[in-house]
């Protein structure tokens, strides 16, 4: 550690302009914690993403834009829409993994255009460290809301119904295996790109602390899923996948985390559309 500290502060990257990036705080230094080294150093690697704002923005409004006006154009139940009827639901279902797209093509194009692409900004290429800290964090993620979930249960009483509930009680079809597979692969991609990724970079660039990053970082995670029951699991499952974006530095981990998290569900889901 102390040899590490006596090199010289790594030479940061600039802009396709010519503007040097903002550095990171505290990415070298003889009183850093040992536990903090491995993410400080891949900080000092990629650079800031002063960027990482309008990303982040960007890429929730226009989802969030989406959403509304599949909402709005989604046929109403007293038309005749049932849930549980597979030739209209299922591809319902699947069209409303679209707007999911924007969470992650908007990091992307900003990485290419003022970054330096996606693996050096975010990390998204996994190491070996990144499956060890990303299975740790996500069984955690995934033990914690299942018992947390057996908690609220038993204060409030069961779960709202919900359209993938009515379709689970439905004929088993080709949709709930598609529904199954993005929330085990798609999902983490897109959210940890745009959450993780982009607006954990942004608050990095502004010398945010790192534990308030987290916690930060995991509470919109809860609220933008904006389902009021699950806002407590939300967010604790949020701070354990964002422990592994801390630990290593990179996304990998935390996309990792999130799929380990998803993996049980997805696999009931898988089950049952079988």
């Amino acid at each position: 550690m102390g040899e590490q500290s006596e090199r010289e502060p790594p030479e940061f990257p600039k802009h396709p302009g010519g503007e040097p990036m903002r550095p990171v705080a505290d990415t070298t230094g003889a009183d850093l914690h040992p536990r903090f080294w491995e993410a400080q150093l891949e900080a000092a690697r990629r650079g800031s993403l002063a960027w990482g704002f309008a990303a982040f923005f960007i890429g929730y409004g226009g989802y969030y834009l989406t959403v509304l006006i599949l909402n709005a154009a989604r046929p109403s139940r007293a038309g005749g829409f049932d849930p549980t009827t597979p030739p209209n639901t299922g591809p319902l279902l699947l069209l409303a993994f679209a707007p999911n797209i924007l969470l992650v093509l908007v990091p992307a194009v900003f990485s290419w255009w003022r970054g330096r692409g996606l693996r050096s900004d975010f990390g998204i290429l996994p190491k070996r460290r990144d499956f060890k800290v990303g299975l740790a964090c996500g069984g955690i993620a995934l033990l914690g809301s299942w018992a947390l979930t057996l908690v609220i249960i038993a204060i409030f009483g069961p779960p709202p119904e919900t359209d993938l509930t009515r379709l689970m009680q439905g004929e088993r079809t080709v949709w709930l295996f598609l529904f199954a597979l993005f929330a085990f692969l798609g999902a983490p991609l897109t959210e940890e790109l745009l959450m993780r990724g982009a607006l954990w970079g942004a608050l990095e660039h502004y010398r945010i602390p790192r534990y308030a990053i987290l916690v930060l970082t995991a509470l919109i995670f809860a609220l933008i899923h904006q389902e009021v029951w699950r806002t407590p699991v939300l967010f604790f499952g949020g701070l354990a996948i964002g422990a592994a974006r801390m630990i290593t530095g990179r996304v990998a981990a935390s996309m990792i985390a999130h799929a380990t998290n998803n993996f049980l569900p997805a696999l009931l889901l898988f089950a049952i559309a079988g």
